[in-house]
C-alpha cells in the first residue's frame, strides 16, 4: 500500500528561490556568479533565470548522493509515476537508456533489444560490452512506418537465448504506436528476466485515461522517460523509474553516479520539480484540453483531400496495442509532395515547424502547451497547401527490409577497433564499424559488428535512388563506409570458434 504524499511540494525549486531570496554572496561556481559576469545574456533571459544557475550546496542538496531536497522530490516524482523508485537525469533521456543497460549488462551479456532502439541504446551497447539479440518490429506498409515488437518474438528470443540479461522495449514509439507492453512484460517475467522500456515519448500516459498505459502501469522494471517532451519540463531533463525486486536501486545509482554529471543544472532539476508537480495535481484537466486539441486538429486535417491521418484504425495489427493521439502522423503522398517537402513549405511559407519529417509523412507533436489559436493556424495551413495541389493516385509501397546481416563481433569491438573507410559498393563480406539507419522506417539496415552483405548494398542503393533519408554513416552522401581493418582475422576466429563449438 502507498503511502499519500503531498504532491503540492516542491522541494528543489523551494530550495532554489529561498538561496537567491537570501541574498547570498556565491564565492562558488558557477563562474557567472548569477549573471554578474554575463550581462548580454542576462539582460535577454531574465536576472532570475542566471540566479537560479547554482551548484551543490548543503542546502541545495548533492545530485550524487541526495539526502534532502533532491531526494524529497525524486520520492514525489515516483510517487506521481507509481514508481519504486525515480532519479533526475540532467543528460537527457540518453544517460536513462545507458544507465538501464549498464546496470543490467556486463560484457559478453545478451540483451533482446528491438533493432529500430534508438542510438543512445547502440551507446549502452558500446559501453557495456553487451550483445544485442535484435527482433524486428512490425512494419505499417500503409504509412511506411515501423511499430513494435510482438509478444510472440520476444518469447522466441527468450527461449533461443535463455540466458539474456534483460527485455528492452520502445513504447510509445516516435509516432505514438503501443506495442502490446502487458503481454511482452508477462512473457518475460515468466522467464524472471526484467523489462527495462525507452518510454522518451510517454511522460504524460499516467495522467489520463483515455492516454495509453504508462510503462510502469504496465509492469515493467525501469523505464527512461523524457519529461521535457511531453511533461513541460526544460529540454535535457527526464525521469529514471524503477519498481520491483529485479532492479538493485543502489546499483542503478551507482551506474548513474558514474555516467551522469558531477554538476547538474539546477535549472532543469526545478524545472522536473514543478513539472511534476503540475502533471501530478493538473494533469488530467490539462491532458483534457489537450485530446480535445488533437482531436479537433485529426478531424480536421482527415477531411483535407489529398491528406491521410493515421488513426485508431492500426490498433490490434501486430505490434500496436495502443496509439497515443496527441501524435498525429499525417501522411502527404497524395499531394504529390513527400514529408520533407512538407515540412519545409509549412516552415518557409507559414512558419510552422513540425516534430518530423520522412519520405510519405510529417508528425505533428500536440503537448499541454499547444492552444486553439495554435492549432487554427496548423489547420489552415495544410488546407491552403492542398488548395494548391492536385490531389495524385499513389501507389503505395513499403520495401521489404533485407535480413538482418549476421554479427561477428560485439558493438563494443567494433567500436574499439581499428578502422578503414571503403566504397560501399566494395564492402561486401566486411564487418561494418557504422550503422545505416533508412526512414522510413527506422530501422538498421546494418549496425557494428555486422557482416555487410550484397543485399544490404543494394537495398541503400535502391533507398538512395527514392532519395530515403539514410543516417549514420561519416560519408552523408553514402558512397564510402567504415569497416573493420581486421577483418579476415576475425572471420577465421570466428570459424574456429565454431568448430570448437561443435566438436
Amino acid at each position: 500500500m502507498r503511502v499519500k504524499v503531498d504532491q503540492t511540494r516542491t522541494p528543489i525549486f523551494t530550495a532554489l528561490k529561498q538561496y537567491i531570496n537570501n541574498g547570498v554572496l556565491p564565492f562558488h561556481v558557477p563562474g557567472h556568479k548569477q549573471g554578474r559576469a554575463l550581462a548580454e545574456l542576462k539582460e535577454y533571459v531574465g536576472e532570475k533565470v542566471l540566479a537560479m544557475d547554482l551548484t551543490c550546496m548543503p542546502d541545495l542538496d548533492n545530485i550524487c548522493n541526495p539526502r534532502s531536497v533532491i531526494r524529497e522530490a525524486e520520492e514525489l516524482a515516483a510517487a506521481a509515476y507509481g514508481a519504486d523508485y525515480a532519479f533526475f537525469l540532467v543528460n537527457g533521456t540518453t544517460s536513462g537508456i545507458q544507465a538501464m543497460i549498464l546496470a543490467l549488462c556486463k560484457p559478453g551479456d545478451e540483451i533482446i533489444i528491438p533493432r529500430n532502439a534508438h542510438r543512445s541504446a547502440l551507446g549502452g551497447l558500446i559501453l557495456s560490452g553487451a550483445r544485442p539479440v535484435y527482433i524486428e518490429p512490425e512494419i505499417n506498409g500503409d504509412y511506411g512506418i515501423s511499430m513494435g515488437v510482438t509478444p510472440e518474438r520476444v518469447e522466441w528470443a527468450l527461449k533461443e537465448h535463455p540466458n539474456a540479461k534483460a527485455v528492452f522495449i520502445i513504447s510509445p514509439n516516435y509516432y505514438g504506436t503501443v506495442p502490446p507492453l502487458v503481454d511482452i512484460v508477462k512473457v518475460a517475467h515468466r522467464y524472471d528476466v526484467p523489462v527495462v522500456v525507452d518510454e522518451a515519448h510517454g511522460a504524460h500516459l499516467k495522467f489520463h485515461p483515455a492516454l495509453p498505459m504508462s510503462s510502469m502501469e504496465a509492469g515493467a522494471d525501469l523505464a527512461a522517460v523524457s519529461a521535457h517532451k511531453l511533461a513541460g519540463s526544460l529540454t535535457q531533463s527526464s525521469f529514471l523509474l524503477a519498481r520491483g525486486h529485479r532492479i538493485d536501486p543502489k546499483h542503478l545509482k551507482a551506474v548513474l553516479n558514474i555516467s551522469q554529471t558531477t554538476s547538474p543544472s539546477y535549472i532543469l532539476l526545478a524545472s522536473l520539480d514543478v513539472a511534476r508537480k503540475q502533471m501530478a495535481l493538473h494533469g488530467r484537466e490539462l491532458l483534457e484540453r489537450t485530446l480535445k486539441i488533437a482531436g479537433w486538429i485529426r478531424q480536421e486535417l482527415g477531411r483535407i483531400e489529398g491528406l491521410r491521418v493515421m488513426g485508431r484504425e492500426v490498433i490490434g495489427l501486430p505490434g500496436c496495442s495502443d496509439l497515443d493521439p496527441t501524435k498525429i502522423t499525417v501522411n502527404v503522398q497524395e499531394l504529390g509532395l513527400s514529408g520533407y517537402e512538407m515540412e519545409t513549405l509549412l516552415r518557409q511559407e507559414y512558419g510552422i515547424q513540425v516534430e518530423l519529417s520522412d519520405l510519405y509523412n510529417v508528425l505533428l507533436l500536440i503537448s499541454i502547451g499547444d492552444d486553439w489559436e495554435m492549432a487554427g493556424r496548423l489547420v489552415e495551413a495544410f488546407r491552403d497547401i492542398a488548395r494548391r495541389r492536385s490531389p495524385k493516385n499513389v501507389v503505395r509501397f513499403c520495401l521489404p527490409l533485407p535480413a538482418i546481416p549476421r554479427m561477428l563481433v560485439s558493438p563494443r569491438e567494433a567500436f574499439y577497433s581499428q578502422t578503414q573507410s571503403i566504397e560501399l559498393e566494395y564492402a561486401e563480406g566486411e564487418i561494418s564499424a557504422e550503422a545505416i539507419t533508412a526512414y522510413p522506417p527506422g530501422i538498421p539496415l546494418i549496425c557494428p559488428g555486422e557482416i555487410i552483405t550484397r543485399e544490404v548494398i543494394d537495398y541503400v542503393n535502391l533507398l538512395k535512388k527514392e532519395h530515403a533519408d539514410l543516417q549514420g554513416p561519416e560519408d552523408p552522401e553514402l558512397k564510402y563506409i567504415r569497416v573493420l581493418k581486421d577483418t579476415v582475422s576475425m572471420v577465421e576466429r570466428e570459424a574456429v570458434s565454431r568448430v570448437g563449438g561443435l566438436a
